[in-house]
């Protein structure tokens, strides 16, 4: 299967979208002061769904932007 250039683009954008956005929520989440990701010390169901989100959101965007990386390269290859 051959990807256009911007289906190319649009997915390594994602990947690299993704890895911003869940980046910063997991920096935030592990300096969290309110409550919901520490309870006396103890990590909560909060954190531990939100841990969760975040590495499967870091697989599947890393996934999608090498998908788009390799779409560009084969592009530039049959250029």
């Amino acid at each position: 299967m051959k990807l256009s250039r911007p289906v190319s683009w649009f997915l390594l954008a994602f990947g690299v979208w993704s890895w911003v956005i869940w980046v910063t929520f997991v920096k935030n989440l592990v300096a969290d002061g309110s409550g919901l990701a520490f309870d006396d010390g103890h990590l909560t169901a909060y954190f531990w769904v939100h841990l969760t989100l975040a590495v499967v959101s870091f697989v599947l965007g890393t996934v999608v932007g090498v998908i788009g990386l390799r779409g560009l390269r084969a592009l530039r290859r049959t250029s």
